[in-house]
């Protein structure tokens, strides 16, 4: 108890340090929400889910709505290397703003070429200007993986390339998130031949990098993240690929709403089959929920209605590393695949940051094995 009231008088002296700071935008996050219909209860409601999320006791719920309500004072910049731009819109685009898409819009976004009215000279002069004006101030978020032939990607009228950008941001960042997979481990980019030899951020620049991996993350992860820093102004518990273990600390499969139906022994066989219809477990026609570590099952997409496996597709593993080469075919099982597949051919299961090599191994498996075994019972019934 004791250590939970110092951890809570720590972040309330943070707090007060930032609230000190200079507002960076003339309106507030509470105008935001009631100019968009959402009630302080809502408001209330949202910081109670964000806290659960983070890991944290019911008794910082207000703390964290505080740090929203003080996110304008934390200047943000965000750069577009060779990426979809998915990463973004999953944050801003929806049917009705969400709490994370106002804070988003509530933050000071200093740079941020999809949303930003000015464009070349102008644009690359904002830019500049953030990185000197909030040097060692600003929230670096990076989205796309980074050509290291810097040959491609060269960006605006002074011919900066896409790796000379991320890395003059990076050395004067108060923090870096790579956001999305391409930026996180180079994702498609990165996808063998590699013909730009493009690698993630962290292999880009020497600072510290925090990975919010997914295609694209949820929204929630990235607003998250943003949180963690206001409230501790330190790196979250990572895993051993640096993602936050809030966020990323359990399988797609250890929380899915059809493991019911894989411990059964109970799979669609064929996309469009009376198990399909039935809701079954996806692993047969190619889920990589076992081997993918995120919190897609609990946060899902969209206002949390949908998600991939919940419309009827399996997990394709987009939030781990090398994802397009070692996880698919994407409809078809890694059975005969086993030592291809994540952590240098293990698999990926038990936890995220301890990985016991023979363990993994008879664990892949073990999956494999268990589906076999349980389909066999299954119809014998």
């Amino acid at each position: 108890m004791s250590d939970k009231i110092e951890l809570l008088e720590k972040i309330s002296s943070r707090l007060d340090a930032i609230e000190k700071l200079p507002k960076l935008k003339d309106n507030t996050i509470s105008q935001a929400m009631d100019e968009s219909g959402i009630s302080r209860r809502d408001f209330m409601k949202w910081a109670g889910a964000m806290t659960a999320m983070l890991g944290l006791s019911s008794a910082f719920a207000p703390v964290v709505a505080r740090a929203a309500e003080l996110a304008d004072r934390i200047p943000v910049i965000w750069l577009h290397m060779a990426e979809c731009t998915g990463c973004s819109e999953s944050l801003v685009r929806t049917d009705a703003p969400t709490i994370e898409s106002l804070i988003f819009d509530y933050i000071s976004l200093e740079y941020h070429e999809t949303l930003m009215a000015a464009s070349g000279w102008q644009a690359e002069e904002n830019l500049e200007s953030a990185i000197e004006k909030y040097k060692g101030q600003y929230i670096l978020m990076v989205e796309g993986g980074i050509p290291s032939d810097e040959y491609f990607l060269t960006i605006g009228p002074h011919g900066h390339t896409g790796a000379a950008n991320a890395r003059k941001a990076s050395d004067n960042a108060a923090a870096i998130f790579a956001i999305g997979t391409c930026s996180s481990f180079g994702g498609i980019q990165a996808a063998n031949p590699n013909p730009t030899k493009a690698k993630p951020l962290h292999e880009i620049t020497n600072k510290p990098v925090i990975n919010v991996p997914g295609c694209p993350p949820n929204d929630k992860n990235i607003v998250g993240n943003v949180l963690n820093y206001i409230l501790f102004g330190t790196l979250p518990a990572l895993d051993n690929y640096n993602r936050p273990k809030w966020a990323y600390g359990r399988r797609i499969h250890d929380l899915c709403e059809r493991r019911g139906h894989f411990d059964a022994g109970e799979f669609v066989q064929s996309f469009g089959d009376e198990g399909a219809k039935q809701g079954y477990c996806l692993f047969k026609v190619g889920c990589k929920g076992p081997y993918t570590f995120n919190n897609c099952s609990q946060e899902r997409f969209n206002h949390h209605v949908a998600w991939p496996i919940g419309a009827g597709h399996g997990c394709i593993g987009c939030s781990e590393p090398d994802f397009w080469d070692k996880m698919g075919p994407f409809e078809k099982p890694l059975t005969d695949r086993l030592y291809q597949s994540v952590f240098k051919g293990l698999g990926a299961d038990a936890t995220a940051d301890k990985i016991g090599v023979g363990i993994l191994a008879l664990t892949g498996v073990a999956i494999v094995l268990h589906a076999t075994i349980a389909t066999l019972k299954k119809g014998e019934k």
